[in-house]
């Protein structure tokens, strides 16, 4: 097989055009960008002459190309038709979160792509951020102890437009939970493994569209540790830091701004040694405590590399399909625990 994977894209004038064509594919010394398709005609046929590829008139035109892979990045409704028809023309898949609209379909793509032969991903390219996988590496090597507690936080003001496809149930899936929650679920999941029961409570805080603005999941995974997510449509930017917090018997990692979609942002642990004991003062150490800043890699560029090497390689990649599966049953969860106003367990 050749040493650079040939692209596609269906859903190009969204998150593609402004992240993953140009910091992903374009800039991944192991794939190339082939060919685009996208329903408005007129954004398409501009990324195209911009990054130098094929402007397909329909889905079918785009499948029939010499491609190796497809990138979806189309509402969440169509996930599952497309994914089905990327492996019945034998084309690997790397879907965008959340990968389906349900958890059989989720179950039915997976099956199919392995019936197929192709392999199928899940766009969380958040898992790809160094400081991330540095906290996880430290976490794997107990050095916060006993995994504790994790909380998660991404929020953005997102004021009803329309046509806006998250703003509707029957085309997202959901709203805030749903489209940022996933992300915050996932790296959770990442850090502490497989959820064992939720619970959930959503709401229109502010706008008054059809999926829901505010989400706030209590976690409790199978390791004993607990979660916290907390992910609102309706908090300006600026106010929300994206805090990322994780606590152990030994020490905490803090940061803030590390989940979204930059590569950076701030990071520090504070670790106590084993022989620390009871502080009947429970007095505070103002200490700077040990910042964690590893290299900064595009996380885009990290999805559409490992991806490429998989095929290359005939490898599984991390960013496989099951995580795309676990996230859509904990998210399944949640929004059961939503609409019941019960614990569920899964």
């Amino acid at each position: 097989m050749s040493d650079k994977i040939k692209w596609g894209v269906i859903g190009s004038a969204g998150i593609a055009r402004r992240r993953t064509i140009p910091e992903g594919i374009m800039a991944a010394e192991n794939a190339e960008l082939s060919v685009v398709f996208d329903i408005n005609e007129t954004a398409n046929a501009e990324i195209a002459k911009e990054f130098n590829a094929k402007a397909a008139g329909s889905m079918e035109e785009l499948l029939a190309s010499d491609i190796q892979a497809v990138y979806i990045a189309t509402p969440a409704v169509l996930h599952y038709e497309q994914v089905i028809a990327c492996a019945k023309a034998g084309k690997n898949v790397l879907c965008e979160k959340p990968l389906a609209m349900t958890i059989k379909e989720a179950e039915k793509m997976i099956a199919f792509c392995e019936d197929a032969g192709v392999l199928l991903g899940s766009g969380f390219m958040m898992r790809f951020h160094t400081q991330h996988q540095k906290a996880l590496e430290m976490l794997q090597q107990g050095k916060l102890g006993t995994p504790v507690l994790g909380r998660a936080q991404l929020s953005c003001w997102y004021p009803p437009m329309e046509g806006a496809w998250r703003q509707n149930l029957s085309t997202g899936g959901g709203g805030s939970l749903m489209d940022m929650g996933g992300h915050c679920i996932d790296l959770l999941e990442m850090f502490f493994g497989k959820v064992k029961k939720v619970s959930c409570f959503t709401n229109n805080s502010v706008h008054d569209y059809k999926s829901e603005d505010s989400a706030v999941v209590n976690l409790f995974f199978e390791n004993g540790a607990m979660g916290m997510i907390d992910t609102f449509f309706c908090i300006p930017d600026n106010s929300s830091k994206n805090a990322l917090e994780l606590f152990g018997s030994k020490g905490s990692i803090l940061a803030k701004g590390t989940i979204g979609q930059g590569d950076a942002g701030e990071m520090v642990a504070f670790l106590e040694g084993d022989d620390a004991g009871y502080n009947a003062q429970q007095s505070r150490d103002a200490g700077a405590g040990i910042e964690i800043k590893p290299e900064a890699v595009n996380t885009y560029l990290a999805e559409i590399k490992e991806f490429s090497r998989a095929i290359i390689d005939g490898d599984t990649p991390s960013n496989n399909a099951q995580i795309g599966l676990e996230s859509q049953k904990t998210l399944q969860a949640c929004y059961e625990s939503a609409k019941t106003g019960k614990i569920i367990e899964l």
